[in-house]
């Protein structure tokens, strides 16, 4: 396909400098998003400044403006950023240009107001078809809301430009000028980063993804490493602002097929999207894709729409209440709120949907912590508290929906770096997030070890089988009251009402040690705790006591065996000597456990209890 293509239009048809001397000096023009980006316009608009000036260029994400941006200002080009990239960040710094804060869902509103003022689009779009209608590609996002809000359209008419479906269309009326120039579309590409924190972050995310899910993922090396561990899932769907290269891989393997889609079923969903040619050749004319402009992809309206929504994004920081800052690092604008704060909104909204914020527990080298006690001077709230269920670290899973705030600090001090959690507690103590009394053991000594965890299926169901948390304190309330009077006599040797010390120190877990493990099910309001043990070590001896509970329609089924297992072989990693325990006589499972364990057992009756010895 060559020029001759734009034969019907030759009225409207110019070249790269007709076009571009059409504008006029002081008049605004908006540039097209990322590989939408007309680069041959550019380079004339940049070549043609000393001839302009006092233009405002208004752009969200810019790939190649660079060499060109700083032409342009020696000519009193200003540059007007939707979203701070890494092109524009050092200008708005320096006050050579502005950034303009809005969601990503509401940019059309601001050219259809006329708040945003568009005298001219320079956008990129692929050959017209039989129709006259040229497709913007792989970038319609608030490129198409833009010109259709300009007074006049310039387009570089590239062959190289993918055809998509969906409303990704201009016809060419609505096109001023027709420029031809063939070049290959701007690329971003993947640097695969093996780095252990980075596919550790993978890992937990995906973890957090169930079959039949609808998911929102953006680019970089913490999203690649998402998808790359989604291999094992099942009728994933897609509804996402922008995609890359690595959901190409689980189209292939059949992960992502969007069957289960509440909304717009069977279809991969965007607003643009950046990666490589692989990728462009991939969605040309591709019907399984569908790009409409960010005014619908990212309403949180249509992103509810999709059941089980899950949204997964990045931050700069995280403060211990859960509010999330993405844009800003302190009183510098670092990047933009795009549509982080669409997406997070919607999934919260959508039926079992889910908002993740995934972010490394550390910043310059691991001196600053990214989880903090509150956000710094100047720091924006990108995402607020309410929309977050999950913020994921290399260290873990902080689960924050419908908890307390005391429950959200410790939460997130846990997935903190262990070097920054006594600090991060005694601030949470001081601000008055967590009550004086909470021990700093489990932040204090070895990391969660979460190495220990387990499921087995008991009961015809799965049963996991985890290290206490600090955060369970109120399941281990309700697990103790649930109860009945013989197993809290078995366990506690009396009839406890109230819950005693010795399960309120059990919080104290410090992973060496002092040591507890739950058994946990998933029932409609969340997980229960259907057992529990422990050990506490005498530090004279190097032996550590054990004991178990479980609830009684939960007994012999296998769980305490279980649970001793995991206590067991956590003990001898962290070189304890031994077992003992101290067990009625009437006792019959607890002892049968012990026995059962492998261990040589040496006991001895006292009253009406048996002494049970045990040397690893």
């Amino acid at each position: 396909m060559g020029p001759e293509v734009l034969e019907p239009y030759k009225e409207r048809v110019r070249s790269a400098e007709e076009a571009v001397r059409m504008i006029a000096r002081g008049k605004t023009v908006f540039i097209g998003t990322a590989a939408g980006e007309p680069q041959a316009l550019v380079k004339e608009l940049a070549r043609l400044a000393s001839e302009m000036g006092d233009n405002e260029i208004i752009q969200a994400l810019s790939l190649f403006l660079s060499p060109q941006r700083g032409h342009m200002m020696k000519f009193n080009f200003r540059f007007n950023a939707l979203f701070v990239g890494p092109e524009v960040r050092l200008a708005v710094k320096e006050g050579r240009g502005e950034y303009t804060p809005t969601h990503l869902s509401e940019m059309a509103s601001l050219f259809d107001d006329g708040l945003l003022h568009v005298d001219y689009a320079l956008i990129q779009v692929a050959p017209p078809d039989i129709n006259g209608k040229c497709s913007l590609g792989v970038s319609v996002d608030i490129t198409k809301s833009a010109a259709k809000a300009a007074e006049y359209v310039i387009a570089q008419v590239n062959p190289r430009m993918p055809h998509t479906y969906g409303d990704s269309y201009l016809h060419v009326s609505e096109i001023d000028a027709l420029v031809w120039h063939d070049e290959p579309l701007l690329e971003w590409k993947r640097v695969p980063e093996e780095l252990e924190y980075v596919q550790s972050i993978g890992k937990h995310v995906a973890a957090l993804v169930e079959d039949g899910c609808t998911i929102q993922i953006g680019y970089g090396s913490i999203p690649d490493a998402v998808l790359a561990y989604l291999g094992d899932k099942k009728d994933l769907g897609v509804h996402t602002e922008m995609f890359s290269d690595g959901l190409i891989d689980l189209i292939e393997r059949g992960v992502v097929n969007c069957s289960l889609k509440s909304s717009h079923p069977g279809k991969v969903l965007a607003s643009f999207s950046l990666g490589s040619k692989r990728l462009y050749d991939y969605v040309n004319e591709n019907a399984f894709f569908e790009f409409y402009p960010s005014s619908y992809i990212n309403s949180p309206c249509t992103i509810r729409a999709n059941k089980r929504m899950v949204a997964i994004n990045s931050a700069l920081s995280v403060d211990l209440t859960g509010q999330v800052c993405a844009d800003q690092l302190e009183h510098e604008f670092y990047s933009g709120i795009g549509g982080l704060a669409d997406f997070m909104r919607g999934a919260s909204m959508s039926k079992g949907g889910k908002g993740i914020i995934a972010l490394p527990a550390t910043a310059q080298q691991g001196s600053i912590s990214r989880i903090v006690p509150t956000l710094p001077e100047g720091s924006a709230v990108t995402v607020n508290r309410c929309d977050v269920h999950y913020v994921v670290t290399e260290y873990g899973i902080a689960e924050l929906r419908g908890k307390s705030i005391e429950q959200r600090a410790l939460e997130l001090i846990e997935v903190s770096h262990p070097k920054f959690r006594v600090a991060l507690l005694d601030q949470a103590k001081r601000l008055g997030y967590v009550r004086a009394e909470v021990s700093p053991a489990p932040f204090a000594g070895r990391t969660y070890p979460e190495h220990m965890q387990r499921t087995v299926r008991l009961m015809d169901q799965p049963v996991r089988i985890r290290p206490l948390k600090p955060t369970d304190e109120e399941m281990v309330k309700e697990f103790f009251y649930s109860l009945s009077e013989k197993s809290v006599y078995d366990r506690f040797m009396s009839y406890e009402k109230m819950m005693p010390k010795e399960i309120r120190d059990v919080m104290k877990v410090d992973y060496e040690a002092r040591m507890a493990v739950v058994g946990l099910i998933r029932r409609e309001e969340g997980p229960v705790i259907v057992g529990m043990g422990t050990y506490d070590t005498d530090p004279k001896t190097g032996f550590a006591e054990v004991a178990l509970a479980v609830q009684d329609e939960w007994q012999n089924v296998g769980l305490g065996t279980e649970m001793f297992s995991v206590l067991l072989d956590y003990a001898k990693e962290v070189k304890i000597k031994g077992f003992t325990g101290e067990i009625l006589a009437t006792n019959i499972r607890m002892l049968n456990i012990f026995h059962r364990s492998g261990l040589r057992i040496e006991t001895r009756m006292v009253d009406d209890l048996i002494l049970v010895r045990a040397e690893f």
